[in-house]
């Protein structure tokens, strides 16, 4: 574990199918990533994935742990940021193909021993659409949950802005989806999301850390890397460990033009802010 951290600390990484690193990631290929994320302190990665299946999972689980790290997660925002498949197209060859790269993600996961988590991909409403566009995306993720438990993976749903999505925005309406599925899942929470939704992170860290598997962290405001002496995070770790957190934590921020800079930034905040709880 990082010091002073009781649980992993991850950054967000793209996977070699991705056409380009994402914007909230480290900006260099995976391989180069994670050398330089095991030279900071890291323990592990979450590894974006556009097109990757369960063929891909020898040689990313290589890749990753020639660096020392871990994989800790699979996260899905690619499918739609890269490629625009979203469960709310109203093309339905758009969502068939969207469910299945979803799906292929999961199995991934599930080869790996790590969770899959599905963020922007449900995709936004169009207007006299809605009821229908609800209906496909609840019944493509109770399947990806499916797919997931079956493959010994769990989907972590996570709540996100109405800026880019138009459904489950708070932990609240998360938690009520996922609590009505049939297969295990979870949250991840993201400091940003709740910011952006005015839902106090710290009080909903604290409540929802039990089934929350991931936090991702940014700096307040900006999304950027975070800063030594930010008030906020020994609050947040204390949350977390006051309400029985078992997951890990991300770090998933815009990288200000240098990712090892940004990186070693937030590690430093996190190692400061954790020491000080000591």
């Amino acid at each position: 574990m990082t010091a002073g951290l009781p649980w992993p600390l991850a950054y967000t990484v793209s996977g070699d199918d991705c056409a380009t690193p994402m914007p909230l990631g480290f900006g260099a290929p995976l391989a180069e990533a994670v050398r330089r994320l095991a030279e900071l302190g890291y323990d592990g990665v979450e590894v974006q994935v556009r097109d990757s299946g369960v063929r891909a999972a020898d040689a990313l689980a290589r890749t990753v742990e020639s660096g020392g790290l871990k994989v800790l997660g699979i996260g899905t925002g690619p499918v739609a940021a890269q490629d625009r498949l979203t469960l709310t197209d109203p093309a339905p060859d758009v969502r068939r193909h969207a469910l299945s790269r979803l799906l292929d993600a999961a199995r991934l996961a599930g080869a790996l021993g790590v969770p899959v988590t599905l963020g922007q991909t449900r995709g936004t409403f169009l207007p006299g659409l809605q009821d229908a566009q609800r209906l496909w995306a609840e019944r493509a993720v109770r399947r990806l949950a499916e797919e997931a438990a079956g493959h010994g993976s769990r989907l972590l749903l996570e709540p996100q802005s109405r800026a880019g999505t138009s459904l489950w925005h708070t932990p609240a309406e998360a938690l009520a989806f996922v609590d009505s599925l049939d297969a295990p899942a979870g949250l991840v929470l993201d400091t940003h999301h709740l910011d952006a939704e005015g839902v106090d992170a710290v009080r909903a860290v604290t409540c929802h850390a039990r089934t929350t598997g991931c936090l991702q962290l940014a700096a307040h405001s900006t999304r950027g890397p975070l800063a030594v002496g930010d008030p906020r995070l020994p609050a947040l770790l204390t949350g977390l460990r006051a309400g029985g957190f078992t997951g890990w934590l991300t770090l998933e921020h815009t990288q200000d033009g240098d990712s090892p800079k940004a990186a070693a930034r937030s590690w430093t905040a996190l190692t400061d802010a954790a020491s000080a709880l000591s």
